[in-house]
């Protein structure tokens, strides 16, 4: 039940935090340089008129307030107007490019606690050691490189460079190594044609591993060594317990209580880190998907902002600061859930 209204709390102390969003959005759009209109009409002859019709069309020739009280309108019931370049709703633009910007942050989250968590074990296990100062330099070198330059570097040994890079699986099967794709994403819920049967549907989401290894890597770099180095840190600190030294005392294997005593301990760090990067992580997506030309969220909000789309610049922004927000409140019941001492506004 504490945990029932925690999230309650949570979720209502969310809402002035998407209004406060919504403010700074508005305003940063509409009160940014570059006149929309002007843009969609560039290189065309037109006449005041036409400006005026179109301004209208979209709300533009109202006073600020009232078109965002407009927009929250009709925001609340799902609405997040016309897109101007477009001219197609703002909602219907986003549903059809969430997918991949989806599929990439969650595959990078994958990779980086697939690789994270073990690496910050060892490294914790055996501090002090050619292991653990390899990881310490790895982490280092991960949180100080940009995710966009990781992803031209990649391109450039992978898919350029190293085109018969000899993979694990072609020494295997003495089948040569296959260039992996620079650019594009294979969608595994949108299958073309060519995709039929069993064997297509397997050759599908072989093409997706492949177009998406890159890109994955690239954005998850960052967030594998955060991380590592989070889970290095917190290693080290329950090894050092008072309760491992008990436990050693009692002749519990070594095994056991990296697994069973200290692991479970350092976790809780892991979950805050993992909700707090969430922002971080979508905002790599924007460049790794212009640099992998991945047709998702990035590219159309590079795109509105080149076109000064406002409408458009409004709908990615609210829904991507929605997705951060849905991260950390999971994230604190997720942490309350494990550590029931986190209860609503107060600590044992």
């Amino acid at each position: 039940m504490k945990l029932l209204k925690y999230a309650i709390y949570r979720l209502l102390q969310a809402i002035p935090v998407l209004i406060g969003i919504s403010v700074i959005t508005f305003l940063l759009a509409n009160l940014g340089p570059g006149d929309p209109v002007s843009l969609m009409l560039q290189g065309q002859e037109h006449s005041e008129e036409l400006v005026r019709a179109i301004e209208q069309k979209y709300g533009l020739d109202k006073p600020l307030h009232e078109r965002y009280l407009t927009y929250m309108a009709g925001l609340l019931q799902g609405d997040l107007g016309q897109s101007i370049y477009y001219e197609r709703p703002v909602t219907g633009l986003m549903l059809d490019r969430i997918g991949p910007t989806l599929l990439l942050v969650l595959s990078a989250y994958a990779f980086a606690l697939v690789t994270a968590i073990p690496l910050g074990i060892i490294a914790a296990d055996r501090r002090n050691e050619p292991t653990d100062h390899a990881s310490r330099i790895t982490a280092l070198v991960g949180v100080s490189t940009p995710s966009f330059w990781i992803g031209i570097v990649l391109i450039l040994i992978f898919a350029v460079e190293l085109p018969n890079f000899p993979w694990p699986l072609s020494l295997l099967t003495a089948i040569p190594g296959l260039p992996l794709p620079s650019s594009g994403l294979v969608y595994p819920w949108r299958p073309p044609s060519a995709y039929r049967g069993i064997n297509g549907h397997i050759e599908l989401y072989y093409q997706t591993i492949r177009h998406l290894l890159l890109p994955m890597i690239a954005l998850g770099t960052l967030q594998m060594a955060t991380i590592m180095r989070v889970e290095r840190t917190q290693m080290i600190e329950s090894l050092q317990g008072e309760y491992v030294k008990l436990a050693r005392a009692y002749g519990v294997p070594e095994r056991t209580i990296l697994r069973k005593h200290a692991f479970q301990v350092a976790q809780l760090p892991i979950i805050t880190i993992v909700g707090l990067n969430l922002s971080t992580a979508l905002g790599g997506a924007v460049l790794v998907e212009t640099v992998f030309n991945i047709n998702g969220m990035g590219q159309l909000f590079v795109s509105a902002i080149q076109q000064n789309d406002y409408q458009l610049v409004m709908g990615v922004t609210m829904m991507l600061g929605v997705l951060f927000v849905v991260g950390v409140i999971i994230t604190d019941i997720s942490y309350a859930y494990v550590d029931p001492r986190v209860t609503y506004g107060e600590q044992e």
